[in-house]
């Protein structure tokens, strides 16, 4: 007996004609990838050309790479069978040089075409410009408002003082930025007139009738002091020392920034002091920062989670909060802080920062990770707000937990203002300091800005904006922007979710959140409102020149306006 592998080989060769027949039979294989391409490519033109918004569609984010590789791919074969026709001739008329050149260029071609495609795939879930998708909310809807002033950052980095000392971040610019952001969203020539204004329209919004702020009414607002996390420190704090800042230069919220909101809300809207909580219910309300605030608000309540020192203490209350996830089934439930639900409104004050470790960006939505008092998942049995993250879940169409917190009735439901604090913005959890922005208008300083907006969406959507421009790392990981997608269409979002954090199991679905939109170019940073092109996002910008003497320039829609408030304290 002939040993097996002997035997295969002279049996394979007794049907000379077997290879040939099964490549017959597999041949449709190799057509595959052309039919497949045309169909997408016919696809998205058909549904995409008509309305572009759709380009944001789950099955349109998968047709395109497929659709633009086949046109490449078409693109490469061409130009290959068309180089290696020519070096025929080339060939048979001795003209050697020529013929290895072509010869070149048709493998040239294929490379090409292979390499580019290639990357194609990789961005599937690249942004496109000025598609909005959702609905736009506000007075103005959509309207995101941008100061940008580098008289306001003074500071030559790590080793000269601090970042958010008075000798580096200027009080009296930082107020007037505030003051000019509130004016511009609301469209009122002073900041008593705005806010009224915003109060008024958030009220009607909310079946409160056309009625303002009321004395007596409270008034919450979340910042991010993340360089603060107390919640899992077992160290004990017996001396008031031990609330001295650990780190430093870290990208918490500027108390210059909190100094003006406060100001807006005592001064232009009448806010009693002891009405008003601010703080981070999972950090300790520092040192540094506080006493820059106290001594000028004494009375406001600062929010945190001891209590001490003259703090207050973070609570819980009996609200629930519900996880829009199976994940969530059998997890200790998670409830809403006391003063989120005591007070009449919220203001949602987060920090430009991208976010490494986890979500690619962190700003308005992902700021109430610290709005649940609660210690770590892995310590205490809840729910994971990490594990449905694009960095632990790349990709678009998934549960996205921010949408929860984004449009609870005591979270998002009772905001009445976004702010983006963007005096130092800098990598979350990768450094320990901000950087310096190399992007226009930045041009290698501070990016010394503030935005202001009604629309949690849109406000988001222009920070992953400015984030995306600046640096190439985090921001474009796969998946970051999916949250905005999934909030801006949380009544018919692609992953299929039923988000309801109000209720336990599905009773009343979220309506869209807000608008999301990528805008045209870093250049000319234009959405689809400035462009007058659509219902997307509007985005005001008000740049000062670095002396305070210059007059700003404000761009609203297609229009340019000068307007000469340089100097004006409001």
């Amino acid at each position: 007996m002939q040993p097996f592998g002997k035997k295969q080989v002279r049996s394979t060769c007794q049907d000379p004609n077997k290879h040939l027949k099964h490549n017959r039979k597999h041949r449709w294989i190799t057509w595959m990838f052309p039919i497949g391409g045309l169909l997408a490519l016919v696809w998205f033109l058909l549904r995409v050309i008509p309305k572009p918004s759709r380009a944001m569609y789950p099955c349109q984010r998968v047709a395109f790479p497929l659709a633009s590789g086949f046109v490449i791919w078409l693109t490469g074969a061409i130009g290959s069978i068309m180089a290696v026709r020519k070096a025929k001739r080339c060939f048979a008329q001795s003209r050697y040089v020529l013929c290895v050149i072509l010869i070149g260029v048709s493998i040239g071609s294929v490379w090409l075409a292979q390499n580019i495609t290639t990357e194609k795939v990789l961005l599937a879930d690249e942004p496109v410009a000025n598609a909005p998708i959702g609905i736009a909310r506000g007075i103005h809807p959509g309207r995101v408002v941008w100061v940008h002033n580098p008289d306001a950052t003074d500071w030559d980095g790590p080793g000269n003082g601090h970042w958010w000392e008075s000798s580096h971040t200027n009080q009296a610019v930082v107020d007037r930025m505030m003051g000019r952001s509130i004016q511009a969203l609301s469209g009122q020539g002073n900041s008593a007139a705005a806010w009224d204004k915003l109060l008024k329209h958030f009220n009607k919004t909310h079946g409160k009738g056309n009625a303002g702020y009321k004395p007596g009414e409270k008034i919450v607002v979340k910042i991010n002091f993340v360089g603060c996390i107390r919640v899992w420190d077992r160290r004990p704090v017996t001396k008031v020392e031990d609330y001295n800042l650990r780190s430093l230069d870290y990208m918490n919220t500027s108390p210059q920034m909190i100094i003006a909101l406060l100001r807006q809300l005592v001064d232009k809207v009448g806010v009693r002091q002891t009405d008003i909580t601010i703080g981070d219910t999972l950090c300790y309300f520092p040192n540094e920062y506080y006493k820059l605030c106290h001594d000028k608000f004494p009375n406001v309540r600062y929010l945190e989670y001891l209590g001490k020192f003259g703090r207050t203490a973070a609570k819980l209350s009996s609200v629930p909060f519900y996880w829009s996830t199976p994940d969530a089934a059998g997890k200790t439930t998670d409830h809403v802080p006391e003063s989120y639900v005591q007070a009449d409104y919220l203001i949602n004050m987060a920090n430009l920062k991208s976010h490494h470790d986890v979500a690619g960006i962190t700003l308005c939505a992902k700021n109430h990770y610290g709005s649940l008092v609660r210690k770590p998942a892995r310590l205490e049995g809840y729910y994971d707000m990490h594990k449905d993250m694009p960095y632990t879940k790349p990709g678009n169409g998934h549960y996205r937990p921010v949408v929860d917190l984004m449009g609870h009735k005591h979270m998002g439901g009772k905001t009445l203002l976004y702010v983006i604090d963007g005096l130092y913005a800098g990598k979350h959890a990768k450094e320990r300091s901000p950087r310096k922005w190399n992007s226009s208008p930045f041009n290698g300083d501070w990016s010394s800005c503030i935005l202001v907006s009604q629309d949690p969406v849109a406000i988001d959507s222009v920070g992953f904006d400015f984030l995306r421009t600046e640096w190439d790392d985090a921001p474009h990981k796969s998946g970051t922007n999916d949250y905005l997608i999934e909030a801006a269409l949380a009544d018919k979002p692609p992953s299929g979710t039923f988000y309801d954090p109000d209720h336990k199991g599905n009773v009343v679905r979220l309506k869209s959140l807000g608008v999301y939109e990528h805008w045209n170019n870093p250049a000319n940073k234009q959405y689809s409102r400035n462009l007058g092109t659509g219902k997307g996002i509007e985005l005001v910008k008000i740049t000062q020149a670095v002396k305070e003497t210059a007059a700003v320039v404000v761009y609203t829609g297609n229009k340019k306006e000068l307007s000469l408030v340089a100097g004006a304290n409001r």
